[in-house]
């Protein structure tokens, strides 16, 4: 019977600690305190009434859990931040951001004189390689200290016959800069500007190798240089004063052809002898009108000023109006004498004649 007994309290004692352990495996929230001892023989059992009683604390068992990992913090990883290896493409440059060399621009000029020499140095006294015709363009590379301009190709012009010329561009918004990247390599296209101002090139007239035939016309090229006109001057009180050159200027300047010119001047100052011509400079009889002619005639500093004034005038008053022949130019230059134009033409046949 105790053995019976035993084997009851056996099972019971191990269902018991099934139970518990069971509880204590899969609801770890409930709290055991119960405490069973490896050896189940040291329990002290008695039966009364009936019952089991366990006489002394049991002590169940209670698994001990495994204590749990310990759990090291990931440790932070700074970010290094590393310098990116230089590419291999090729660079692309924006065109805006590379300086670019600007020659400096040409500048154009409009011949304002009939006739325009372009001579091969800045100095009057210097050898005619062109000539020039009025409203002709030119290309000026630079003007020079002395008031000459230096052409783009070659030769120079005296500034005083010239005009310069503005260049209008198009507006600034109509000059677009197309860039196209490619895979390998950057083009850079640019459309060509649109200037309103169309230059013409300068129309060379050919220097003749001997002075032109004068004629009645007195707008018109003589072809005379220094040299032909200090021959016709010479043994006359017009030698000497340096008449060539402001001659040649009122030709290149007015147009006026230089045969003219020199004709009117011998005729009108009895070659450099008159008093108008020794006193006041005055050549060609400039406001010398009604009986007091030398009171109202006007005076020069320079003879060479009396040959400016001329030009001047008679481009203003006489060509400018009409009055292109000789003819025409003496009914109003000099209408109280008929023979005006004959005298006047006939000088000019003689002194081509001597050339």
């Amino acid at each position: 019977m105790r053995t019976k007994i035993n084997s009851k309290v056996l099972v019971y004692v191990l269902c018991i600690a099934l139970f518990m352990t069971l509880s204590t495996r899969f609801l770890p929230s409930n709290k055991v305190s119960a405490e069973v001892t490896h050896d189940l023989s040291t329990a002290h059992l008695s039966i009364a009434d009936g019952n089991i009683v366990v006489s002394d604390a049991l002590q169940l068992f209670t698994p001990q859990l495994p204590e749990a990992a310990e759990i090291k913090p990931i440790e932070r990883q700074e970010a290094v931040l590393t310098e990116p290896e230089p590419s291999t493409l090729p660079e692309i440059h924006s065109a805006a951001a590379q300086p670019s060399v600007q020659e400096p621009p040409i500048l154009t000029y409009a011949v304002t004189a009939f006739y325009l020499n372009v001579r091969e140095k800045p100095d009057a006294d210097s050898n005619i390689i062109q000539v020039l015709q009025q409203g002709d363009t030119i290309e000026v590379d630079h003007a020079t200290d002395n008031g000459w301009l230096a052409l783009k190709d070659q030769g120079f012009v005296h500034g005083r016959y010239a005009e310069k010329l503005e260049v209008k561009s198009a507006p600034a918004a109509e000059k677009k800069l197309e860039v196209q990247v490619l895979a390998k390599a950057n083009t850079i296209a640019e459309p060509p500007l649109n200037d309103t101002l169309e230059i013409k090139p300068a129309k060379a007239i050919p220097l003749p190798s001997d002075p032109g035939k004068p004629t009645s016309a007195v707008e018109s090229d003589s072809g005379l240089t220094e040299e032909h006109i200090a021959k016709l001057f010479e043994k006359t009180a017009l030698a000497n004063h340096g008449l060539e050159k402001a001659v040649l200027e009122v030709e290149e300047e007015y147009g006026i052809n230089a045969y003219f010119t020199i004709a009117v001047m011998k005729l009108e100052s009895g070659n450099g002898k008159s008093t108008l011509a020794k006193k006041k400079n005055n050549l060609f009889g400039l406001n010398a009108i009604d009986s007091d002619k030398y009171n109202r005639a006007f005076a020069f500093e320079t003879k060479g000023d009396s040959v400016r004034k001329f030009g001047q005038l008679l481009a203003k008053n006489y060509v400018g109006k009409g009055y292109t022949t000789i003819d025409k130019v003496a009914r109003k230059y000099c209408p109280t004498n008929p023979k005006w134009a004959s005298l006047v033409m006939n000088i000019m046949k003689r002194d081509y004649k001597k050339l």
